[in-house]
């Protein structure tokens, strides 16, 4: 069959994947958004469905004052003895930490702290011991890819963190999953950069704890040399073998605005790649090292159909799955419905690193028609936002003041913030708003009395990850600010071309 990449569409990075019994479970970066930890589950690798999340309650995490793009990194997911396990980073508060449930439907435990520096922790287990792994520098100051034996009920530390690996020479080595197959260890992990020099690097050893061979022909897999090609950013892979015995690669990467435009405002996204063992026992990856944006596999039966979501509405979405807050939010603040959100506005703007009246989905593709009825009540404002960070974000709203209600373009970039147009609306306070994109502009109207009205255009690489910087992809956040503003909000609907 014929499948398409990325396999989970927009700003879910730092994919980790583990199998049990003929399911595959699958979790992804969150950073500064709650819940934390995003959790899918896949029968075939190529279609995944969300399930949960790991971190879903304010003691699992801290994200109170976290910066934009800090807070949760890189979680790995394990199996082992019919328990989950996820491990990660807080990166705002330096600590590693995992969480487990012996439910994968239910919560998940507080967290088990690790003394071990670094970020992007791995577990690996083996004859009834378990090893956290991560980036960073050992006991002995030797830097790399550090490893320790834990007490797995107490995160304690049973030996030295001691630098196993230092990488095969790029930079920002990270990443790192430990494998043990056909009598071997291999240690994969990331270097370069999550960005244009992304790459996936690996190595092989007769014992866990090393001495271990550099994979002669590394990296493995990276796009870095592809220019003018829309897939980028290709690394931070981990491996998982299907129940016919296959290898297979989830990785992250980006999808640039166009062929020859270097940016990118999606959020790095998840990609299946094949791969595949030599009698050497050294194993490559996708098409001659690089990835595709499709790939022609006998690996995965033609009777599999790839589904793809193209309308995301109140009813098709699920309020505890598919959207999120910015850090840990204020619930007297949201009303749910299934087809209705009400949302009462605060003193905290999208423009501070806080936690505003706001509610997000990911933008998953560049074509899209964004459109939302709106009544506002009392002074203030709420709308669609474009959400990339506090300081890179576009807002279509509805504003009240003394001066009566109106509707705004407002476009926010870096220390720039300005309302580029404005029309006014009848005195009842609703409107629909309608944002229109493509991969490299968003397109801003509102409908008054059946009549739609340009507010403006706004391009896309203003909010992109090489001019905003951080780790994250828009958003499509509906918002409410100011303390005597409420906002209804009807009709949502997000259509994909």
């Amino acid at each position: 069959m014929n499948y398409s990449n990325p396999v989970v569409k927009g700003f879910y990075p730092d994919p980790s994947v583990c199998r049990a019994g003929d399911t595959y479970y699958l979790v992804c970066s969150s950073f500064h958004y709650f819940p934390g930890v995003p959790l899918f589950e896949s029968k075939d690798l190529i279609n995944w469905t969300q399930i949960g999340h790991c971190l879903t309650r304010e003691s699992q995490v801290r994200l109170g004052g976290v910066n934009s793009s800090g807070g949760v990194f890189a979680p790995t997911i394990r199996h082992h003895g019919g328990r989950f396990y996820m491990t990660t980073t807080n990166d705002t508060t330096r600590q590693n930490f995992y969480v487990w449930t012996d439910d994968i439907y239910g919560e998940w435990s507080d967290p088990v702290y690790v003394d071990q520096g670094g970020i992007d922790p791995d577990l690996y287990f083996e004859d009834g011991r378990a090893y956290f792994m991560s980036n960073g520098v050992g006991d002995d100051g030797i830097g790399g890819v550090v490893q320790c034996e834990i007490d797995i009920e107490t995160g304690a530390k049973r030996s030295p963190s001691r630098s196993v690996w230092q990488g095969a020479g790029g930079r920002y080595l990270e990443s790192p999953h430990m494998y043990k197959i056909d009598g071997r260890y291999y240690l994969i992990a990331a270097e370069g950069g999550t960005e244009y020099g992304h790459m996936v690097v690996y190595a092989r050893g007769e014992s866990l704890s090393g001495p271990f061979e550099a994979y002669p022909a590394n990296p493995v897999l990276t796009n870095r040399n592809l220019g003018g090609y829309e897939l980028q950013g290709v690394g931070h892979g981990d491996l998982v073998q299907d129940g016919e015995g296959n290898w297979w690669m989830l990785h992250l990467g980006f999808r640039q605005i166009g062929r020859w435009m270097t940016y990118h405002h999606l959020g790095r996204e998840v990609f299946l790649t094949p791969v595949t063992f030599g009698e050497d026992g050294w194993f490559t990856a996708g098409q001659d090292g690089t990835v595709l944006s499709r790939f022609q596999t006998d690996r995965i039966p033609e009777t599999v159909v790839q589904r793809e979501n193209k309308v995301e509405t109140f009813g098709s979405t699920d309020w505890t799955l598919d959207w999120c807050y910015l850090r840990h939010p204020r619930a007297e603040n949201y009303r749910t419905e299934s087809d209705k959100l009400v949302l009462k506005g605060t003193e905290v703007s999208l423009d501070m690193p806080a936690s505003p009246t706001f509610v997000g989905i990911r933008q998953k593709d560049f074509e899209a028609e964004i459109a939302c009825d709106i009544k506002l009540s009392g002074d203030g404002e709420a709308g669609i936002t474009l959400y990339m960070d506090e300081n890179h974000h576009y807002d279509l709203a509805v504003r009240r003041n003394a001066s009566g209600l109106r509707a705004i373009e407002r476009l926010n970039v870096g220390d720039i913030k300005s309302v580029e147009h404005t029309a006014d609306l009848a005195i009842e306070g609703r409107a629909t708003l309608i944002v229109r994109s493509d991969a490299e502009r968003y397109r801003f109207s509102v409908v008054v009395g059946g009549q739609e009205i340009s507010l403006g255009t706004a391009q896309t690489r203003y909010l992109s990850s090489e001019v905003a910087g951080g780790f994250t992809g828009v958003l499509i956040g509906l918002y409410a600010y100011g303390p005597e503003a409420e906002a209804e909000f009807t009709n949502f609907k997000c259509e994909y071309a």
